[in-house]
């Protein structure tokens, strides 16, 4: 005769799990409405030159600090649980945590005073240090950033990097184009380098080559125009912001 003893055990298991999912939902809702509002600032870049950018990105960094706290939070919870397990009700928030710090740490790359290279690229392990998590795991069970996340986020890096050289020419932003295609074909060459086993990754990498011809297309209609030297990649800086950066 079957025990109920035995059902009971598996109803508290359920109702433990339950309980699991609904405080990483409660934090997640956090984190969604932390990066529509991150997403909000940053929008700002399609519709002010760049040399004007300086309190957008200020906006930016405290809006991405926001996230940073949270993800925290999310990291202590889940880094409790079986990371398989859960993951997928964090895994869309984390790819956008990624893409909001690749794009502000490319615009801030042409800001004065800045001591890195320009049109930088975050690395997957300054991503994760800046996010205050660890990435790649292989042999622990926990919570973290994983290549799938971080090179989606690049994806949306280039879409909108492509969007941003159109609506650049708009504001009279020459240089911004020349910027961009440049960083966009090296990112596109990486991508070219790679075999994505993953069908998510494979099926999104396809609209790359899409967003560096709509690039290209800018670039040279600026000069068939004359609207920028040929051959000239340099830009002109905007000015410095006034707070530090998540790199330092």
């Amino acid at each position: 005769m079957a025990s109920p003893i035995v059902f009971e055990q598996i109803q508290t298991k359920l109702d433990e799990d339950s309980q699991t999912r609904e405080e990483i939902r409660n934090v997640v809702q956090t984190l969604e409405r932390q990066a529509r509002s991150t997403e909000s600032i940053l929008s700002r870049i399609h519709s002010i030159p760049q040399a004007n950018l300086g309190e957008t990105l200020n906006e930016a960094y405290n809006a991405v600090s926001k996230q940073r706290e949270t993800i925290a939070q999310l990291n202590e919870l889940a880094s409790n649980r079986p990371y398989y397990k859960y993951n997928q009700m964090w895994s869309k928030r984390m790819e956008v945590a990624s893409f909001h710090l690749v794009l502000w740490g490319f615009l801030c790359s042409y800001a004065k005073g800045f001591s890195g290279p320009e049109g930088m690229l975050y690395s997957i392990e300054e991503v994760g240090r800046l996010l205050g998590i660890p990435v790649m795991l292989k042999e622990t069970d926990a919570f973290h950033l994983t290549i799938e996340e971080y090179l989606l986020s690049l994806i949306l890096l280039i879409d909108e990097l492509a969007r941003l050289a159109v609506n650049s020419v708009t504001l009279g932003d020459y240089q911004v184009p020349l910027q961009i295609s440049s960083f966009v074909k090296d990112l596109h060459a990486g991508f070219q380098i790679l075999n994505l086993k993953n069908d998510t990754l494979r099926r999104r990498s396809d609209s790359i080559k899409y967003s560096v011809k709509k690039i290209e297309d800018v670039v040279y209609d600026l000069s068939l125009r004359n609207l920028v030297p040929r051959g000239t990649q340099e830009a002109a800086r905007p000015p410095p912001m006034e707070q530090g950066t998540l790199r330092d």
